[in-house]
């Protein structure tokens, strides 16, 4: 007898008779939206195509891009059966409403429609596969009413599979539509952007993920506690396949119940008390304390990257709750740890938040790339309680400010030049000061920049110009002189010579040297040490002045130059 004639044991007969049970269905495919009314987070795609079907006016191509799990490619399958819906009696035209129970619905939905063809651009990627799909553009439908071509991750074609595209994707027949999808629109080419619609669907928010999560575990009949939906949603960050898959998980983690405590240790979360009560006690620099809290939350499942990667939500919730408290209402949080995250914020304030962030964000990649993730993340945790302690660059400012003024007398006062007075300038610097007095802002500069100073004696200035100086630069400046001080001043180009420093380079030495003497100052060294990496930019005199003779304001102009 041929062996192989005998019929084969049926699966029941395997497992030792009876029906076999349904293969599972995972809830993130058992609940894939069939229709707009289901399609959660993206109004303004739905109301711009119930628009455009209303009309009539459809367009031929569609990019729909948006991050992982937002619903793109369910969207294609959603227009797809829009465009090619009969109706329950098999005579309704393109409507935003598919009835889902015709021929051409249900064909779509079981992904065996002969009219609408699907292809990941990720492994079809060649202009060959390109080719196959544009001969296929030339023949009409066979059931359908249009022929779709659905390309998830279009971004992936390769250069030629793109221009062999655009032609037909500029005019293509009338019976056939593109839908396109990417996560990556950056990487389309502007020719093929610019031929499509394109709708960018949104990351979902937490409060709408909660629902849909709560409304699928009813349906479910799975008991599911809010705060852990919350920490589900907030987990999947804005992606409903994500929060369908991680609901899933926990359903089967929890044995058929979804509890907070569970989905923390399935998420490797710390506990929302023990993370602010960590970030409390980094914030008063008590490092001790702050390592012992982070080897517990270890041990009982939190992974010191989660750990860190709260830390950085919770640094930035704190700094909403402290600009914006009405707006920081978080979804994933209990009312005391609002109300505890409220009172710590009251005692911080932004430009610490800001350098927490700021290393919390350096951790990150530090504590990923180290070959032990808890020590990475303990050093981290170190920096963030010496930083706490440090004082913000203000507050430094302001207290060397008061050491100062506690250690010098008080500056005398000095008279102001008014713009009309008739004193003598008794030199180069003064007679610079007083054209800067009358704006007359071009001469100033100049006499600063590009006048070497000769002599000054008894209302007669001797200088040399330097190359781009203006050759007429003498008259001007004596015409200014004889008006202002009213007297017969004179100003004349000095004999060849050895060359003297310009008003501007003689300041410029003199800055050096108070840069050189203050970085001997006990008080300016403590503060370099304590700031690695600052430098001096500028020495001002207590009484506010920057030089002999020239106002600080008015050493600052033309800065460029210096």
């Amino acid at each position: 007898m041929n062996n192989d004639s005998e019929p084969v044991a049926s699966t029941p007969e395997l497992f030792g008779g009876g029906a076999a049970p349904p293969p599972y269905r995972v809830l993130a495919r058992k609940y894939r939206p069939q229709d707009f009314d289901a399609l959660i987070g993206q109004d303004a795609l739905v109301r711009t195509l119930t628009n455009a079907f209303a009309t009539g006016r459809i367009a031929h191509a569609f990019m729909l891009t948006g991050v992982r799990g937002v619903g793109k490619t369910s969207t294609a399958r959603i227009i797809a059966k829009a465009l090619n819906c009969t109706g329950a009696d098999g005579k309704g035209g393109p409507t935003v409403k598919p009835c889902g129970v015709c021929y051409n619905c249900r064909a779509i939905a079981e992904d065996r429609h002969v009219d609408v063809l699907e292809m990941d651009a990720a492994s079809h990627t060649g202009v060959d596969n390109m080719r196959e799909i544009l001969d296929g553009t030339r023949y009409r439908p066979v059931m359908g009413r249009a022929k779709v071509y659905i390309i998830d991750e279009v971004h992936m074609l390769s250069k030629v599979a793109f221009n062999a595209l655009l032609k037909t994707l500029e005019e293509p027949p009338p019976h056939v539509k593109f839908i396109f999808a990417t996560t990556e629109t950056r990487k389309v080419p502007v020719t093929v952007l610019s031929r499509c619609q394109r709708f960018d669907l949104h990351r979902i928010e937490t409060a709408r993920l909660v629902e849909h999560l709560a409304a699928i575990a009813k349906r479910e009949e799975v008991t599911a506690e809010d705060m852990a939906l919350r920490l589900i949603a907030r987990a999947a960050d804005g992606s409903a396949r994500d929060a369908l898959s991680l609901l899933d998980q926990a359903i089967a983690h929890g044995d058929g119940k979804v509890e907070g405590a569970a989905v923390r240790a399935m998420l490797g979360l710390a506990e929302g008390g023990r993370v602010l009560e960590l970030a409390d006690t980094i914030f008063r620099g008590d490092a001790k304390a702050v390592l012992g809290l982070l080897r517990r939350l270890y041990d009982s499942g939190a992974e010191p990257l989660t750990v860190l990667q709260d830390l950085l939500d919770l640094t930035h919730w704190l700094t909403r709750l402290l600009l914006a408290p009405e707006e920081a209402a978080s979804e994933a949080t209990s009312d005391e740890e609002r109300a505890q995250g409220k009172a710590m914020a009251a005692k911080l304030s932004v430009p610490l938040l800001s350098r927490a962030w700021q290393i919390q964000l350096k951790g990150l990649s530090e504590v990923q790339a180290a070959p032990s993730p808890i020590d990475a993340a303990e050093m981290v945790l170190v920096r963030l309680c010496f930083a706490a302690a440090l004082p913000t660059p203000a507050e430094m400012i302001a207290r060397l400010d008061e050491k100062a003024a506690m250690a010098s007398p008080a500056p005398a006062a000095t008279a102001t030049r008014p713009k009309e007075s008739t004193k003598e300038p008794s030199s180069f610097a003064e007679i610079v000061a007083l054209f800067g007095l009358h704006k007359e802002a071009r001469l100033r500069n100049e006499l600063y920049h590009h006048v070497e100073p000769v002599a000054l004696v008894a209302g007669r200035l001797e200088i040399r110009l330097r190359p781009q100086a203006p050759r007429d630069l003498p008259a001007r400046v004596q015409e200014r002189l004889r008006a202002w001080l009213g007297a017969q001043w004179q100003v004349a180009l000095a004999a060849a010579g050895a060359s003297v420093a310009t008003l501007a380079e003689a300041e410029r030495v003199t800055a050096e040297e108070r840069k050189a003497q203050a970085a001997e100052h006990p008080l300016v060294k403590a503060t370099l040490e304590a700031f690695p990496g600052a430098t001096i930019v500028r020495v001002r005199a207590l009484d506010g002045g920057a030089g002999e003779g020239v106002d600080a304001a008015e050493s600052d102009l033309d800065g460029a130059e210096r």
